[in-house]
């Protein structure tokens, strides 16, 4: 019986030409495969795009409503949701810095053109001269280079310097509340002086000072002065005195239209005297016992405005990078630590003007921030 002969194994076979391998199931992954994955990965690509897109877009909003290095918005009342802001524009403390955190706030408002009103919040005893006249002046600047109403809410002391600063409403009726406890006035100027000659005499310490003219160390504590350079000195400081008193009168008359026409009635009540807020207001110097709602109130009215259509804010300061990795202030670890540096304890000696109602040197009052 003849046999087939035997297939070579290098000799196609055409009867059976599917032996090929899978080869067209491994073509058709291969095909998917970066079919899949160019997808997939542009998926992932603008994944990440967008999620860098809306945190830029956070960041930019949150720089705007707070910047890094300035106030910080905080909300206080009324809409949460309103554009239009009235800012209460906190004054606290003694008032010793020209370019603080009072100035910082000032610029914070005049930068931002969603604010419609502001209420000056003074809780103060006063502070220098040229520190209260500098942000009576850009207060009054701001109120109306923006063309924007200005009403003041006095806290539980608003004497002297504060009351100087109060003065930045202008001549606009009903623009100052103080609440019913409020001490307000001290409306006078005193420049703090020590003689200490007798107590350095005890210990046979003398000031041995080289001047060009001894009216450079007027004022010093520390000379033996005779009764004839004394009545001097007193002279010549009393004129700085009365000098920037009449400048104290002349912003009260531009706050307080009403004493223009009654000078009397200012020079009784410009004696340097505290008085209650019923007393300021039989005296004129403030228009209503109220409390910093009630101003609120009145700004937003003044703005032309309803409550459902403003916000209400308030400033509060940056924290430092310290405070915000430990969650404290620093400096209330020792509250009774003594901040004054060298150059400080050089200045509490220089005589200088205070718009003060206090019986310490200013500097050991207190600080504003």
């Amino acid at each position: 019986m003849a046999q087939d002969p035997p297939i070579s194994p290098m000799r196609s076979n055409p009867v059976e030409p599917q032996i090929v391998s899978p080869i067209p199931q491994r073509i058709v992954l291969e095909q998917r495969a970066p079919y899949f994955g160019r997808f997939g990965k542009l998926a992932a690509i603008g994944f990440v795009i967008s999620i860098f897109v809306i945190f830029g877009l956070i960041g930019k909003y949150h720089s705007y409503f707070n910047p890094s290095n300035g106030p910080q918005e905080k909300y206080h009342s009324l809409s949460k949701t309103a554009t239009s802001k009235v800012v209460i524009l906190d004054i606290q403390g003694t008032i010793l810095e020209t370019d603080g955190y009072i100035k910082k706030q000032i610029d914070r408002v005049r930068e931002d053109e969603d604010v419609v009103a502001v209420v000056l919040r003074i809780d103060s005893p006063g502070g220098t001269v040229d520190a209260s006249d500098y942000l009576y002046y850009h207060l009054n600047r701001l109120r109306q280079d923006r063309k924007i109403p200005m009403v003041v809410s006095m806290g539980g002391l608003c004497a002297s310097g504060g009351y100087y600063i109060a003065m930045a409403v202008g001549d606009q009726k009903n623009s100052i509340f103080a609440e019913p406890s409020t001490w307000t006035g001290s409306i006078g100027v005193v420049i703090p002086h020590y003689d200490l000659s007798g107590l350095l005499a005890r210990f046979d310490v003398k000031d041995d000072s080289i001047t060009s003219h001894p009216y450079k160390l007027m004022g010093s504590p520390t000379r033996k002065l005779t009764e004839e350079e004394k009545a001097k000195e007193q002279e010549l400081l009393q004129d700085l005195v009365d000098r920037s008193f009449e400048r104290f009168k002349e912003v009260v008359q531009s706050g307080r239209p009403g004493f223009k026409n009654h000078p009397d009635v200012l020079e009784l009540t410009a004696t340097g005297q505290v008085f209650s807020s019923g007393q300021a207001l039989e005296l004129g110097l403030i228009d209503r016992i109220g409390f910093v709602e009630d101003a609120i109130n009145r700004a937003i009215e003044l703005a032309h405005k309803r409550p459902q259509e403003v916000r209400c804010v308030q400033y509060k300061k940056p924290p430092g990078a310290l405070d915000a990795l430990l969650g404290m202030n620093l400096q209330d670890l020792h509250p009774g630590q003594s901040r004054l540096s060298l150059a400080q304890l050089f200045d509490l000696a220089a005589p200088r003007a205070y718009y003060l109602w206090t019986t310490t040197p200013a500097r050991l009052a207190g600080r504003n921030p």
